[in-house]
């Protein structure tokens, strides 16, 4: 018997005589989860738990600790790790246009502790979320790209309309310095395309999914540096785009005709080297992600700036 097959002939002996299911219906959940979202089986085994718990009207203590404890709920700043199943209550504060299919909707959630991205899948069949209301998310999934979380709305999640305000707060920085470096891995990378995964690849493989034909991307991983400290920035395709002014079709055009990826970071360093410069964003590990970008009137020594580059 398979790993599902075990868990979710447990789990139907919890509610089979609650609920009208199937060893078979709880077996699709736990594949669905598992094998569609990646989620990992012990996760994947406490969100169907709780989703039979709430169908069944029991309290989820009647069973315990262990799979019916439910999820924790989180403040919005304290998301800090990918495949976690949290409760999160949120004001909707912006909807955006979905680019995939695959998509139903996807904006920004916010609480007083700041905003974070969410995705609700197209095959979850939940109903839509309005901009400015506030909702109860129950069984949400946290995810991660690129230094910023987000959560994503399955099949499992539970959405309650809540008839209250929420006051969103920010968790952005602001600091700003001369520009002393444009780190390795710079410029025109490639990524896994596997789903869910968004490793950049190093010689083409994948750390987690062996060789494969990665697609392309831009970034830029930074050092701004103040004269007292450097921070470390990483600016995403969109904000290296409008930066530099090249796109990422003009970066891989340049790349082909060179032969060589590597030009793309070589002129990105010829042109904002030595630059001064303000960044705003979230913080994530020892990056700021940069959203909002001003170039500022140099106040230091563009010569000592560009030695001091050279020499990182």
């Amino acid at each position: 018997m398979t790993d599902l097959r075990t868990q979710a002939t447990e789990i139907h002996e919890q509610f089979s005589d609650q609920l009208d299911i199937s060893v078979d219906d709880v077996e699709e959940r736990l594949d669905t989860l598992v094998n569609e979202y990646k989620v990992p089986l012990s996760e994947a085994r406490r969100s169907v738990t709780n989703t039979y718990l709430d169908e069944a009207g029991m309290e989820r203590d009647e069973l315990g600790g262990g799979a019916g404890s439910g999820n924790e709920q989180v403040e919005i700043a304290d998301v800090d790790a990918p495949e976690e199943w949290i409760d999160v209550t949120a004001k909707v504060t912006e909807l955006w246009d979905a680019t995939s299919d695959a998509v139903a909707q996807v904006g920004l959630l916010g609480d007083e502790t700041g905003t974070i991205k969410f995705t609700k899948w197209s095959k979850s069949d939940l109903p839509d979320l309005e901009e400015g209301k506030v909702y109860h998310l129950r069984n949400v999934v946290t995810d991660e790209y690129e230094g910023r979380y987000s959560v994503k709305l399955n099949r499992t999640t539970v959405i309650e309309e809540r008839d209250e305000d929420i006051e969103v707060g920010s968790d952005d920085v602001t600091v700003e310095g001369a520009l002393v470096d444009i780190q390795s891995g710079s410029g025109l990378i490639k990524r896994c395309p596997e789903e869910d995964c968004t490793r950049v690849l190093q010689n083409g493989r994948c750390n987690e999914h062996g060789e494969v034909e990665g697609e392309f991307d831009l970034r830029i991983k930074g050092v701004l540096d103040d004269g007292n400290e450097v921070h470390e920035i990483l600016f995403n395709k969109e904000a290296t785009e409008d930066l530099t002014g090249i796109t990422l079709e003009e970066a891989q055009e340049m790349a082909m005709d060179a032969l060589d990826t590597s030009v793309v970071a070589d002129e990105m360093r010829a042109d904002l080297l030595g630059k001064y410069y303000r960044i705003t964003g979230p913080t994530f590990r020892r990056y700021v992600l940069v959203d909002d970008v001003e170039q500022l009137s140099d106040p230091t020594d563009a010569e000592a700036v560009l030695i001091k580059a050279r020499s990182i």
